[in-house]
């Protein structure tokens, strides 16, 4: 089998372009063999694999040197496959579904990543991102992701406010996490047959728009001292909340 031992070798500057969000027309990187696992099992269409002498016995891999699969890792300690992967479009709308994530402008990648990890172990339908939300398909994200956006579409959606109308036009109830005077314990919700959960900004939190536009505002009661609960604790409080 040859190997390809330059960076500069055209195939390889190609690959790695894939990091950024611009150059992600219709393919994106994944790195590890749980990722490329997963995404076999998925069904998904991997275009090509890159791999080191660790993982040279799979069919048709572009085996790399060490120093190549370096350079095109976006890890600390690459693990020695990193495979592209087509960009597929959701077969389904956002509204068509009955128990979906809405992150709004959440932006640390590893609370995306984590967030929709665990909408998928709670069963979700599907996620949604605003526009000012992380990258789900930054780096960051998919390791953090674990495979999960194989198992559940994720939707980017520039006019809020619209989809939040196109939801509740399909009898989707809209809950959106907020500590306002109008907010109830989310354990007095009792669960809708369809909704959408809102995690809002880290810092900021849910829009003014949104907490008009929300059917209901709900928070976590705090006992303790912390003035606030990481994002990602919280969702994943109210996320297995509604599905119990």
């Amino acid at each position: 089998m040859e190997i390809i031992t330059s960076k500069d070798n055209t195939r390889i500057k190609n690959a790695k372009k894939l990091y950024k969000k611009k150059n992600r027309i219709s393919s994106y990187l994944i790195e590890g063999q749980h990722l490329y696992e997963e995404a076999l099992k998925s069904g998904a269409n991997v275009k090509q694999i890159f791999v080191t002498e660790k993982f040279a016995d799979i069919p048709d891999a572009i085996l790399v040197s060490d120093e190549v699969m370096k350079f095109l890792s976006d890890a600390e300690t690459p693990q020695g496959i990193i495979a592209e992967v087509s960009l597929e479009p959701a077969s389904t709308k956002p509204e068509q579904l009955s128990k979906l994530l809405i992150l709004e402008n959440v932006q640390d990648p590893g609370n995306v990543g984590t967030m929709i990890r665990t909408a998928d172990a709670a069963g979700f339908d599907g996620v949604i991102l605003t526009a000012g939300s992380a990258d789900s398909y930054s780096p960051k994200v998919l390791r953090t992701m674990q495979g999960s956006h194989f198992h559940l579409p994720i939707f980017l959606e520039n006019d809020v406010q619209n989809l939040y109308q196109r939801l509740k036009n399909q009898g989707i109830t809209v809950i959106a996490t907020t500590l306002s005077e109008t907010s109830v314990d989310y354990r007095t919700i009792s669960q809708p047959e369809k909704f959408a959960l809102i995690m809002g900004n880290e810092g900021a939190g849910i829009t003014p728009e949104t907490s008009v536009t929300a059917d209901i505002l709900a928070h976590i009661n705090m006992p303790g001292q912390a003035e606030s609960l990481n994002v990602a604790v919280a969702a994943g409080i109210m996320i297995f909340s509604l599905t119990d």
